[in-house]
């Protein structure tokens, strides 16, 4: 394994702290809407769902890095403020569908639009990708071999 250098570690550290004052950002504008963070990030994910309005509770998980039963717990405490309900899937009676209110969909896109100036900022030092593997982000994927020498 080749050793990381000075670079290596001063770009690792002005990541997480980019990435750090973008969530502690995200946390203020969430708690200003009533909100935790995770409930946010539960109504932007649902809202920004690829090919449709609704996602069940193991693609939330997924998309939350969260365990099944956290989500669960997350989803009902979201059903409880009336951001999110719960329905039978009309093509499948087994699968049940997690699907935005109006007042969830509202608080998203308030909150989201908050967080406009912030990612801006952020894009401009770590451009995000255009096309990204739906589970696995290209920044996150297996990077390449270095060169030797850097």
């Amino acid at each position: 394994m080749d050793k990381l250098n000075k670079q290596d570690y001063q770009s690792l550290s002005d990541f997480r702290y980019r990435l750090r004052i973008f969530q502690r950002h995200s946390e203020n504008i969430c708690k200003a809407h009533g909100l935790t963070s995770l409930q946010y990030l539960l109504l932007l994910h649902l809202k920004g769902f690829s090919g449709r309005e609704w996602a069940t509770v193991s693609e939330l998980s997924e998309k939350l890095q969260a365990k099944h039963h956290g989500t669960v717990m997350l989803v009902d405490r979201c059903c409880e403020l009336g951001l999110v309900e719960r329905r039978e899937s009309i093509t499948d009676k087994r699968c049940i569908e997690i699907h935005l209110l109006s007042r969830g969909e509202e608080l998203a896109d308030k909150i989201a639009w908050q967080h406009r100036p912030e990612l801006e900022l952020l894009e401009q030092k770590f451009p995000l990708s255009s096309h990204t593997d739906e589970h696995h982000p290209a920044e996150f994927s297996a990077p390449e071999k270095r060169k030797s020498g850097t």
